[in-house]
């Protein structure tokens, strides 16, 4: 009892230091000058009585292309802008889009797709099967590093249009999996400035972007299907948590997601708090390419003297649900529960494992964490304190989140960090493709020759139950080996206006604002 009345007080100190930071403007670059003026008793948005203000963490940093863009947090937002031919719904299913319907072959690698009359891109221009070849070879496309521009497509042999309402994508190999991948977006083929006004065919058209202050959609009244309840929404950037609960609580706001349970105890019955899961992976993602976190025992050893239900009690009252490997319960057939009992906390076991790999006094750690998610900031101070139990002098280093996008994912210039991974598509390969030795978002450095022959195996394979018994050692693989501390799937906590209502969880990373209104 006297270590959790330690770990609270630590975290109760970073918590007053976040408020420190906050102050002096610390988080996203830019400060908060163009935000703090939206906290001081402005009302909630210019959009009128039909529009809302939606607080997000993060700057929309990377490109606004649809298939350049690598952020959870702006793919998140963009899913109001663009679409494939198909897409996913609130229950994981997809669903027709761009296409008005599809057949898949038996061996399942050939896929054709009847398109859809009178879809427009938001230039009001009507989508043509020449804009869906273009968008599909981008996609094939590849780089200077053999990679195609949009992950999956490596597996697509041909696309053909035999006519002007069909399109045939035929593979490699059979892939069952491969349709999730079609949710890439189709844009205008002769249209050349999605990277900074994108224009696709979803619910919401793009009308303006200020960096680190805000970015405006406003209902795409063309749209072919099911119109948008509101006429605007304005994404208003914050760059810490202090700011973005002012900004609700006076009026500035008036939806947020992502929450922390602390947050919305600071809220009245002005909003109306749902709660859900993040859909992603947070773990300690450690370097296994430096020293001494190569050592497969090193990582062992962390694993044992993590307590995820002490993290879990901290950040949302024990809610949220423990993870062993990369991947989440919306997977269903794929998700082992099992895996998060496969280093259950033993100090002594850990301890002991140091010792074998030469560290019996411990070693220092730094953990760098995104200053703008308070969840992760949370993690990272009770984590902190647990690897202390084993001799680890592990601190804490909060950056700027443009920082970490240069510096830890793409410089991998890091020891250890705190964050959550998503899945573009519910497959299999959405989340574990990146644990490939040669894959390009391969955070971790993690190399093992084992999990690159079942994956490439697993991916190959078209009898499904043999594929997910595949996919479910490559979980195991990761596990095995520690390639990463795996704590936990988020709870997700939603505030929203009393006066709106309509918001749906969805099973990926995704913020759909088309079925939210007005009550």
């Amino acid at each position: 009892m006297k270590r959790i009345w330690k770990i609270l007080a630590l975290l109760m100190a970073v918590m007053c230091l976040a408020a420190v930071l906050c102050a002096c403007g610390d988080g996203k670059p830019g400060g908060t000058e163009g935000n703090e003026g939206s906290v001081s008793g402005s009302p909630a948005s210019d959009s009128g009585k039909n529009g809302i203000v939606v607080a997000i963490a993060q700057d929309l940093d990377d490109s606004l292309d649809p298939h350049h863009m690598e952020a959870a947090g702006t793919r998140e937002v963009l899913f109001n802008v663009f679409e494939g031919l198909v897409k996913p719904d609130s229950e994981g299913n997809l669903l027709p889009a761009v296409a008005k319907k599809y057949v898949v072959s038996k061996e399942a690698d050939v896929f054709t797709f009847e398109l859809r009359e009178g879809v427009r891109f938001h230039n009001g221009e009507l989508v043509t099967v020449g804009d869906v070849l273009y968008s599909l070879e981008r996609c094939m496309s590849k780089g200077e590093d053999g990679a195609t521009l949009v992950d999956g497509f490596e597996a697509v042999k041909s696309v053909e249009a035999p006519d002007e309402k069909t399109i045939v994508i035929t593979l490699t190999e059979g892939n069952t999996a491969f349709l999730a991948r079609l949710t890439a977006a189709i844009i205008p083929a002769d249209y050349d400035d999605q990277a900074t006004a994108p224009v696709g065919t979803g619910p919401f058209r793009y009308v303006s972007r200020t960096p680190q202050q805000n970015f405006i959609v406003e209902r795409f009244d063309e749209y072919w299907g099911e119109k948008a309840k509101l006429e605007k929404v304005e994404f208003r950037i914050f760059d810490n948590a202090t700011a973005i609960v002012m900004a609700l609580k006076s009026g500035a706001v008036d939806f947020c997601a992502h929450l922390t349970q602390v947050q919305t105890n600071e809220l009245g019955s002005d909003f109306t708090v749902l709660e859900g899961t993040m859909n992603l992976v947070q773990a300690v993602y450690l370097n296994n390419a430096v020293e001494p976190l190569n050592d497969v025992r090193v990582r062992q050893a962390l694993s044992y003297a993590i307590d995820r239900e002490q993290i879990m009690l901290f950040l949302a009252d024990g809610r949220g649900t423990a993870l062993g490997s990369s991947i989440y319960p919306a997977f269903g057939k794929y998700f082992m529960p099992e895996l998060a009992d496969y280093y259950p906390t033993n100090v002594e076991k850990a301890k002991e494992l140091l010792s074998e790999a030469g560290y019996p006094d411990g070693f220092p750690l730094v953990i760098t964490v995104p200053s703008n998610y308070a969840p992760h900031v949370d993690t990272a101070t009770v984590v902190v304190e647990q690897l202390r139990a084993i001799g680890v002098d592990a601190s804490i280093n909060i950056v700027e989140w443009s920082t970490w996008l240069s510096d830890i994912y793409q410089g991998r210039n890091y020891e250890a960090t705190v964050v959550g991974f998503d899945a573009k598509t519910l497959t299999a390969q959405a989340l574990l493709d990146r644990w490939r030795s040669d894959s390009s978002s391969n955070i971790s450095n993690f190399s093992n020759a084992e999990y690159d022959r079942v994956y490439a195996e697993a991916c190959a394979c078209v009898d499904d139950a043999e594929q997910t018994e595949l996919f479910k050692r490559c979980e195991t693989i990761l596990t095995e080996q520690a390639a990463n501390l795996y704590i936990q799937d988020l709870c997700d906590l939603v505030a929203m206006k009393s006066t709106l209502d309509g918001y749906k969880f969805y099973p990926i990373y995704a913020m759909d604002l088309s079925t939210v209104y007005y009550k």
